[in-house]
This record gives C-alpha cells, sequence and structure tokens, in this order.
C-alpha cells in the first residue's frame, strides 16, 4: 500500500495545509493500491510563491546549468526506471510490458529530445538594429492526465526547465504514483528549491486553483475539451497564456492499394494500444465501400487476437483507468448498438473469464455512419469504427467531418497518394503508415487544442519574445 500525503514545494516534502486524503484503486484488481493526499488553495498559494522566489534566478540560469541539471535528470530517471513501470503498473492497471515499455520510455526518449533542442536552440535573434530575444514567461502551471502519465508530465516539465521557467505540476489524481516517483528524481537530480512544485489534488481543489491564480504566467492542460474549456475560463480574468492538448477522433484513412490488408491490420493494432486510451488514436477508420467486408473480416481476426489482462503476455491490453472510464465506455459501446452500428468483434461487457477489473473487449464497429455517436464522441476505449467512402474526396471529407484536429493517419503503399491525402487533413499530427517522430510537434486544431508540445516546438509555448531597439548590430547568439 502506497502512501503519498506529502507535497514538494520550495525543495522539500512539507504536509498539506489540512490533511484531506483520497484512495487510489488499482483498475485491474479494484482494489485501493494507496492513497494520496488532495491540495488545496492554500497548498497552491505556497508552491506558486516558491516559483515565483525561485524564478527571479532559474530564469537567469545559463544553457550550460540547464543542460547539466537535464543530464542529471536522466541518470536518476534511468536509475529508478524500474520504480516508475512498477507505479505505472499499479495506478493503470497496464501490463507490465507496457508500463516498463512505452510508458516510461516515453518519458526517457523527450528527455533525450530535450536535450538535443536545447544544445542547438536559438533565444536570440539580430534584426538589423533591433535584438530579439525569447525570455521564459514565468510560474508555469501544469496539469496532466492518467493515460500516458509520464508522457504529459515529461513534455511539459522538460521545456519549462530547458527555457528557464519555474513550475507546479498537478498529475492526475487517478494515476497519481509515477509522478510521485518522478518528484522524487527531480530532488535526488538536484532541481533547485522551487523550481519544480508538485501538489496532489483534483481539478476543483487544485487545478481551478492554478488556473485563475494571479501569479501564474502560464497553465499548460492536457485533457477531455470539456475540461479544457473550463481551465481556459478560469484563466481569461488574469490574461495568462494557456496552451491546451485535448480530445481528438482521429481518421486513418486506408488506401484502397496492394498494402490493404495490412493497413487494415496496423490500424487495429495501433487503436488497441493503452487500451485505447490515447488522445491521437486512430478511433475512426476509413475504407473505400467496395472493400468494406474485406476490411471487416480482417479487423475480426485481428481484434479476436488482442489479449486482455495477460501480464505474462508483452501484446496483452489491460484496463481502462478507472469505473467512471469502465461505464463511460461501455455505455457508448451500446450506444452504437443502439443506433445500428454492426458489432464485427467484442461488443459490450467484460471480456470471457475477467470478473473483476474495468477490463473491455477489444471492439469494432462495421458500418458506421459519420452520425452516429460512436463517430462523434471521443470513446478513450479499445474500441475502433470502420466507416465506409467511395473516393478520395469523400475520403477527406468524413476526416474533417468533427469538432476535433488533434490527429490524423494516411494508410496504403503510394506514397505519392498518402502525402496528397495527408496535405488535405485538418489536424496537427498526421503519420503516415503510423509513422512516429519525437522532434514532430505535437498538438491539434479546432477544439483538439492550441499549442504545441514535444521537441523545440515545446520550448516556444514557455516563451515570451521581446525586441530591443537600437540595440546595434552584432550582438552575440544566444
Amino acid at each position: 500500500m502506497r502512501e503519498y500525503t506529502k507535497f514538494y514545494i520550495d525543495g522539500q516534502w512539507v504536509d498539506p495545509v489540512e490533511l484531506k486524503t483520497l484512495d487510489v484503486e488499482n483498475p485491474a484488481t479494484e482494489k485501493v493500491c494507496g492513497r494520496i493526499a488532495l491540495g488545496s488553495t492554500a497548498d497552491v498559494d505556497h508552491a506558486v510563491a516558491a516559483a515565483r522566489r525561485a524564478f527571479t534566478s532559474w530564469s537567469q540560469s545559463s544553457r550550460a546549468e540547464r543542460l547539466d541539471l537535464l543530464q542529471s535528470i536522466l541518470a536518476e530517471y534511468q536509475r529508478r526506471a524500474d520504480d516508475l513501470a512498477d507505479a505505472v503498473s499499479e495506478e493503470m492497471g497496464a501490463p507490465p510490458a507496457l508500463a516498463a515499455g512505452a510508458q516510461v520510455q516515453l518519458g526517457i526518449g523527450h528527455l533525450v529530445t530535450a536535450i538535443d533542442a536545447l544544445k542547438n536552440f536559438s533565444f536570440t535573434e539580430q534584426r538589423g538594429e533591433t535584438l530579439v530575444t525569447r525570455e521564459p514567461i514565468g510560474v508555469c502551471g501544469l496539469i496532466t492526465p492518467w493515460n500516458w502519465p509520464l508522457n504529459q508530465i515529461a513534455v511539459k516539465v522538460y521545456p519549462a526547465l530547458s527555457t528557464g521557467c519555474t513550475m507546479v505540476l498537478k498529475p492526475s489524481e487517478v494515476a497519481p504514483f509515477s509522478a510521485y516517483i518522478f518528484t522524487e528524481i527531480m530532488a535526488a537530480a538536484g532541481v533547485p528549491a522551487g523550481v519544480y512544485n508538485m501538489v496532489n489534488g483534483d481539478g476543483p481543489g487544485v487545478g481551478v486553483a492554478l488556473s485563475s491564480h494571479p501569479d501564474v504566467d502560464l497553465v499548460s492542460f492536457t485533457g477531455s475539451t470539456r475540461a479544457g474549456v473550463a481551465v481556459a475560463e478560469n484563466a481569461a480574468p488574469t490574461v495568462k497564456r494557456v496552451t491546451q492538448e485535448l480530445g481528438g477522433k482521429s481518421a486513418n484513412i486506408v488506401l484502397d492499394d496492394d498494402a490493404f490488408a495490412d493497413s487494415v491490420a496496423a490500424g487495429v493494432k495501433a487503436m488497441m494500444v493503452n487500451s485505447g486510451q490515447s488522445c491521437n488514436a486512430p478511433s475512426r477508420m476509413l475504407v473505400p465501400n467496395s472493400r468494406m467486408e474485406e476490411a471487416v473480416a480482417i479487423a475480426h481476426a485481428v481484434a479476436e487476437q488482442v489479449k486482455v489482462g495477460d501480464p505474462a503476455d508483452a501484446k496483452a491490453i489491460g484496463p481502462v483507468a478507472s469505473s467512471a472510464q469502465f461505464t463511460k465506455v461501455q455505455g457508448l459501446i451500446e450506444q452504437g448498438i443502439a443506433e445500428g452500428a454492426t458489432v464485427a468483434a467484442g461488443g459490450a461487457g467484460r471480456p470471457e473469464g475477467l470478473d473483476t477489473g474495468y477490463f473491455v473487449r477489444p471492439t469494432v464497429f462495421a458500418h458506421v455512419n459519420n452520425q452516429m455517436t460512436i463517430a462523434r464522441e471521443e470513446i478513450f476505449g479499445p474500441v475502433l469504427c470502420i466507416l465506409g467512402y467511395d473516393d478520395l474526396d469523400e475520403a477527406v471529407e468524413i476526416a474533417n467531418d468533427t469538432d476535433y484536429g488533434l490527429a490524423g493517419y494516411v494508410s496504403g503503399a503510394d506514397i505519392d497518394a498518402a502525402r496528397g491525402i495527408a496535405r488535405r487533413i485538418r489536424a496537427g499530427w498526421v503519420a503516415i503508415n503510423h509513422a512516429f517522430d519525437l522532434n514532430a510537434p505535437f498538438g491539434g486544431y479546432k477544439r483538439s487544442g492550441n499549442g504545441r508540445e514535444w521537441s523545440d516546438a515545446g520550448f516556444q509555448e514557455y516563451l515570451e519574445t521581446k525586441s530591443t531597439l537600437g540595440y546595434g548590430a552584432g550582438a552575440a547568439a544566444g
């Protein structure tokens, strides 16, 4: 049983102003596996004050000092990798291979990428007699979700440190264990007091206090579109910068070519990763109507091979993260059935033999139209919708007919055709044949948010631009 009832403020583990606790459940067992303290406005005030004090010196730190710190964090993170994996397995119910693999390794990958980006990032630019300088924005409130807990912490904390900002992190109360260990890593790596602070809590108790705080200069939020709107509303009176990475309902356009079978199979497998709990999941697969039944047969075969809840199988998927998420996913599966979609694999209820845990059957709906609820709403579970198109113009129209614009996918052997389709998809992150690149700016159009994360693109969100006129030519780049 984990007991995490202190917060990390000003370089010290401290007690909450008033102790209120929350039990944390392992979604694979439905048993309480730990408890955390829930913060309040008073705790946020203390953390923000510490970050404000630390900003005076950390904002003036050199590139070399920041690089040294990031290297120290990398060494400590690698040393604690097994501890992080154990934490993710408990808080997410994630199979060991996923926890020790992508969940933990993305935190390393983003750190290595940030280090490389910082080495060559230009903080100054000469424009004639004017010097343009990019300076740290100030104190940052970082609010992260439960689905990829370490990834989302990494893409906020590393850029903030790299650019000279200070911060207060509020990790998800659903999956808080890995964040606590991450904070131990930051302390052991020697992050200066007040530069990094962590307050556990829920949205009403800590999230609102952070996003509305007058001494917070930026709030970076990842989560649902509904919650993102609330964060922006809370931030508006203080005119702070808000960056948001929100929901998605991403289309995967499968081309009618020789790679069709492989493309369909890859799309099903990609949808099931992390039990479908990814904002950029390829949840709408678009296939030619003339090959719909072929696609359904392939998708059925692939989905039926996905094992659920088997810790010995490296490819098995785990549960969804909570009882509330399980109820939501089951409700949307039932709604899909009620609205007339064809269940090609899976369906409502738990997988056979799993009576405990928030496990969902890997589900494929076929003959879905884009007006059905399951094609419009983000399900956030292992549920794939297959829609048909008559020609590529219609495919693009369907792909873009969504409130979201986080990601898009094009799958097929014809790279020129794929490139042409990718250019027409209205989304911030479009992958051809499920390509992946940590240097690619990540973020969305429309109601999927604003701003970008990952690599040097993430640095920009944490910087203000200053123009010094009459500075004179020949200023040294920095």
